[in-house]
């Protein structure tokens, strides 16, 4: 009887997950740490169980569920921004930071910090209502093309992350996405390529206002910036609520998984490590874009677990 009691555990994790769920992570300890996790959380009176309303899983998207290299996305839609709305802004020719993007300046535009970045995303996301940013940026993810793969950048989502976050809604869980990113630059797309509804998006956005006729504007001025910090405050504000599981591939994803794995009860903080030179990017500490070094130093202590892309994915984009 000992013995049977023991299997049972084993039983009922086989039978949920019959199907493989993650079908292209190979397997070894990460891929069995997940479905564990999530097994666990369903058991209803065990050490891993997690109430239904609790379930609340936060994913950064840059490097973590599409590519960021060799810039994060959406700059690369601002600076395109730039040149098109240039013809009105004859001015941009001779005034840094636009000079330095219409001129193509590679050494300039590596010099720019947050100040910069936050300048040219006031002035190409800001003036026009809500809904026609939205068909901005619809149009632009239905052929934008990333710069040296030539796939969509739809094309460069990740796969494993993909079936994560179907197997983490299977259980029950809701998945958000908590990103750097503009909020409104990713709402338009990410229910169609994640299964993540826009109410579940969480990101940096500018201040909009009511006008009378039912329109929502955008301003030039900065709400707030998701990054660091930022990122529990985001989810405070949105979610309302600590998560259970978070998931970042950068140090400015470390105080998201921070505040989520310092919460009571079964908690699990992810890494995402790119490893990976062949079939996507390799890169860490010294990396300009997606920097990990504090992760990687203290996620040991931590209990979080670190995903090598190299060794853990059989497939990256679904090879």
């Amino acid at each position: 009887m000992k013995y049977l009691t023991c299997l049972l555990p084993l039983f009922f994790l086989n039978l949920l997950f019959a199907a493989d769920p993650l079908p292209s992570w190979n397997e070894g300890d990460t891929k069995a740490s997940l479905l564990a996790f999530i097994s666990a959380s369903q058991v209803e009176g065990g050490e891993g169980y997690i109430a239904p309303g609790d379930r609340i899983a936060t994913f950064d998207n840059d490097g973590n569920l599409w590519s960021e290299q060799p810039m994060y996305f959406q700059l690369i839609f601002i600076l395109e921004r730039v040149a098109v709305l240039a013809p009105e802004h004859p001015e941009w020719k001779e005034q840094q930071p636009f000079k330095a993007v219409l001129e193509k300046d590679k050494e300039t535009l590596k010099t720019f910090g947050e100040k910069e970045l936050l300048e040219l995303m006031a002035a190409t996301h800001a003036g026009m209502t809500e809904d026609e940013f939205s068909d901005i940026v619809s149009e632009w993810i239905k052929t934008a093309k990333h710069p040296t793969t030539g796939k969509l950048y739809t094309e460069m989502t990740y796969q494993p992350m993909k079936e994560l976050l179907q197997a983490l809604r299977d259980a029950g869980f809701k998945t958000y996405i908590v990103s750097g990113g503009g909020v409104s630059f990713m709402r338009p797309w990410v229910e169609a390529v994640y299964g993540i509804p826009p109410e579940q998006v969480v990101g940096s956005r500018i201040k909009v206002e009511y006008e009378d006729g039912g329109t929502l504007r955008r301003t030039g001025e900065i709400d707030l910036i998701d990054d660091k910090a930022g990122k529990p405050v985001g989810i405070y504000q949105v979610i309302g609520k600590r998560p259970v599981l978070a998931s970042g591939n950068s140090d400015g994803d470390f105080q998201m998984l921070e505040y989520a794995t310092t919460g009571e009860g079964p908690r699990l903080g992810l890494i995402l490590h790119h490893t990976d030179g062949e079939r996507e990017f390799a890169y860490d500490r010294e990396s300009h874009v997606g920097k990990l070094d504090r992760g990687l130093d203290e996620a040991g202590d931590r209990g979080w677990l670190i995903i090598d892309m190299k060794k853990d994915w059989g497939s990256v984009f679904g090879e």
